[in-house]
């Protein structure tokens, strides 16, 4: 099947190449959207000719677009997400700037053409960014349909994620990045692909693209599950200042200054900072403070080339009451928002640099180069055991590192027409190295060091390159791709004075996902593809090489609905097979084998609008994860979710009352193999009101309005307690209690 499947795609670049010699442009149109109040440019606007369905096209990241015409009646019509529509008409091939004004969102604005499908999800994404504005990075995750996040170190500490039946861990089978910079960390101390995204200031974050599986050839490493893309603004409307208090000592402040107001077409720059505190629930203050800043500058080199850099910088510090032993609660030891060590936090830096230059070429290439770096320092304290191996000083660790990272990406995207076939061509290349120092594990007490348990100097690189065709032939869009990525892994053991055999290994990934628009209303999808996931650089040493980079084979089948205008659906039946995987277990330091796994599931994603106003959307996700290779009954995947959803009511208005209702559960699931313990499932109701006017905004948002008690982090663990039998231990469930009623207020002044 695989090396069919491989096959398949090798024909489609060869078919392509024959294409390609024959391609011309004569009828061929460009030019470029932006919005004409912040001058910024707008992606994946719909630009299609008037009274012509299927001669159509989206515009790039830099607003860019080009298409091939119909002589008979050469206007055109652009319209996106959040502006009017705009009619053009073309006199000749020259170069178009076209400028949308801004208006209300419309959901009649997703459209059902031959346009890449996952377009329409980064739409989906634009509306309920607007509609439910988010307050913190834990809500921008949950903008992605299906994926839920648990917090469970006071902040501090990156989420844990779950999406499609994964327990995703701090980001091990889920790829995140900001602007083409990834914010995974690759054999972390807590982890393989820990993902802190808490340095993104939410406000800055103009749309979020995400995909699920792994079928997309320009993401590799960690893309199994899927992938979250994060892009902010290149430049705002205009400067605002924030000020936030709620429950529970917590208070925000936010500045989003524009430096650069005249002349944006030419160049712009923004700068954002927020600082944030809060004591928490918890009884132990969590004592928990952030500060980020980030700033952006764009300039335009030339007509044809765009400069964009931003740097930013995030510090943290916390203290955590830690995971909660359920007997300890249940006996009167301590309250559910206590702790048996209240030692528990940590502190971690980030600054990064982003550099990116854009040429578009007359032939409808563009080339897009980006350097970034960043540097990386980790620094946790936590306890899970307590008093198990050490009857004594108790179990508490220590896990830190610092690290710096450096990359390059280089794609080069041509588009072609040959009659009535669309070639969008895609070529990239690029690296990334991990240079990490003094990776540890420690034992400590209330924060004093003890001894190591492990402690070296970690090298990890990743090479790629991968090429990607796009057919749009009449309804059907033909998507084929293949990656290659080559990885080295180079591990030198502190204690021991060693440096361990450095090992390599390749994998080729190949995608293929085909398109076929019945007509405006209907759309049915499949894809295919192989990702992969690397294992922790300890592991990889450790074992010698073997099962370097387990890989992922998924299925997708889907229909995309538009019964009315205002009235959005999708399904998708899907399947994923993941290869055996040893997982380093940073908690501990040894190395765990967990075996190859499935999953199917079915996913549905609904929006409605009722009126220009009032909007209602709806996920719901069911997944069915399994081990292979197990006993029935002693193969639940433990922590894997397998009913959630999210929806919501909104009111939305451009000056005005403003407000939302909206929705979280998930159901009850396994927390071990043979599901003797259970992870609860829960469901959360959150509220917010806005008033909103040209200079200022006043609000209120409310989360747990029906003060539930439920569990966020859940996991079940082995511990023993201080007044317990040495020698003994209890296996049962230990939580972080979810956040009760909380309700914080917020002033914005615009300027």
């Amino acid at each position: 099947m695989k090396k069919t499947f491989t096959f398949l795609v090798g024909n489609f670049f060869f078919f392509t190449f024959l294409f390609n010699s024959a391609a011309n442009a004569a009828t061929t149109i460009s030019g470029k959207v932006i919005d004409a109040k912040s001058r910024q440019p707008i992606e994946a606007v719909y630009i299609k000719q008037d009274g012509f369905e299927n001669i159509n096209t989206i515009t790039d990241a830099n607003g860019n677009f080009s298409l091939q015409i119909n002589e008979s009646d050469k206007n055109i019509v652009a319209y996106s997400i959040g502006y009017k529509p705009m009619t053009v008409s073309i006199t000749g091939n020259n170069n178009l700037k076209i400028e949308l004004q801004p208006d209300a969102i419309k959901l009649q604005d997703v459209v059902v053409l031959t346009a890449n499908t996952q377009t329409k999800f980064a739409s989906l994404a634009k509306i309920d960014l607007d509609l439910k504005p988010v307050r913190n990075t834990q809500e921008l995750m949950r903008v992605v349909p299906g994926l839920f996040v648990a917090q469970h170190a006071g902040g501090g500490k990156a989420e844990q994620i779950f999406l499609r039946g994964f327990d995703c861990d701090h980001g091990t089978d889920i790829q995140v990045s900001i602007d083409g910079m990834p914010v995974n960390m690759v054999s972390h101390a807590h982890g393989q692909g820990y993902a802190d995204a808490h340095f993104i200031i939410p406000e800055t974050v103009n749309n979020i693209d995400f995909g699920c599986g792994p079928y997309y050839t320009q993401h590799g490493n960690l893309n199994t599950a899927g992938y979250v893309s994060f892009s902010t603004y290149n430049n705002i409307a205009q400067s605002r200042i924030q000020v936030e208090a709620g429950r529970f000592n917590t208070y925000r402040t936010l500045a989003m200054i524009d430096l650069l107001k005249k002349n944006k077409d030419k160049q712009s720059a923004y700068i954002a900072a927020e600082l944030n505190y809060t004591d928490g629930a918890t009884i132990n203050k969590q004592n928990f403070n952030r500060f980020n800043v980030f700033g952006k500058y764009n300039l335009a080199i030339s007509p044809r080339t765009q400069f964009t850099a931003s740097l930013s910088a995030f510090k943290s510090k916390w203290d955590a009451s830690g995971q909660v032993p359920t007997r300890a609660v249940d006996d009167g030891t301590i309250d559910r928002f206590g702790s048996i060590d209240p030692s528990e936090g940590g502190n971690t830096e980030r600054y990064n640099a982003n550099l990116n230059v854009s040429h578009s070429f007359n032939n409808h290439t563009t080339w897009d180069n980006q350097v970034y770096y960043s540097r990386y320092i980790f620094n946790l304290f936590s306890d899970f055991t307590f008093y198990l191996n050490d009857p004594v000083n108790g179990d508490e660790i220590n896990q830190k590192e610092s690290r710096n990272v450096f990359g390059y990406n280089t794609k080069v995207n041509t588009k072609k027409n040959y009659h009535k076939i669309n070639i969008n061509t895609t070529y990239g290349a690029g690296f990334r190295y991990d240079a990490t120092f003094n990776s540890t594990l420690a034992h400590t007490v209330k924060r004093i060091f003890l001894n190591d348990i492990k402690k070296g100097d970690i090298s990890e690189a990743n090479l790629f390159t991968y090429a990607q065709k796009q057919f749009s032939i009449g309804n059907w869009l033909i998507d084929a791709g293949v990656r290659y990525d080559y990885l080295h892994f180079d591990y030198f053991d502190k204690l021991n004075a060693a440096q361990l055999p450095a090992q390599g290994k390749a994998i080729v990934s190949p995608k293929l996902n085909i398109q076929y628009t019945f007509n405006s209303r209907v759309q049915a999808y499949i894809k295919g593809g192989k990702g992969f996931h690397s294992n922790d650089t300890r592991v990889v040493v450790a074992n010698k090489g073997q099962e370097i980079l387990p890989a992922a084979y998924g299925a997708d089948l889907g229909i995309i609905l538009k019964p009315t205008k205002n009235f959005f659906v999708n399904v998708a039946a899907w399947y994923l097979w993941l290869g055996q995987e040893f997982v380093y277990v940073g908690d501990d330091g040894n190395i765990e084998p967990s075996g190859k796994t499935r999953r199917e599931g079915i996913d549905v994603i609904a929006r409605y609008q009722f009126n220009s106003h009032l909007f209602a959307n709806a996920n719901i996700n069911f997944t069915k994860p399994r081990s292979i290779g197990t006993d029935k009954g002693q193969d639940y995947i433990p922590l894997a979710p397998t009913v959630t959803s999210t929806g919501g009511l909104f009111y939305k208005n451009k000056l005005g009352f403003n407000g939302g209702l909206s929705y979280r559960y998930i159901a009850n699931r396994a927390a071990n193999e043979d599901y003797s313990i259970t992870a609860k499932g829960y469901t959360l109701i959150d509220a917010s009101i806005n008033y909103t006017q040209h200079k200022y905004e006043i609000g209120l948002a409310m989360e747990n309005i029906l003060n539930v008690k439920w569990n966020e982090a859940q996991f079940a663990t082995a511990s023993r307690l201080k007044n317990e039998p040495t020698g003994s231990s209890v296996k049962e469930l230990n939580f972080t209690p979810g956040t009760p009623f909380f309700i914080r207020a917020k002033l914005v002044v615009f300027f």
